[in-house]
């Protein structure tokens, strides 16, 4: 009988999926925080990402 040949087939390469554009990867992204009568802007919190929804991966990838 023969001996079986053995061939190693390499492993798929991984694909890491990109960034998305607005939150930069983090999923977060600055908002204004505004108070008062007139609005005056105070500072920043951070929101949800809207373009990915918080995965931080581009959805278009």
């Amino acid at each position: 009988m023969a001996t079986p040949k053995r061939t190693t087939s390499k492993p798929p390469p991984v694909v890491e999926p990109a960034s998305c554009k607005p939150c930069g990867g983090t999923g977060n992204v600055p908002t204004t925080v505004r108070v008062g009568r007139k609005r005056r802007s105070v500072g920043q919190q951070g929101g949800l990402c809207l373009n990915c929804f918080g995965t931080g991966t581009d959805p278009d990838a």
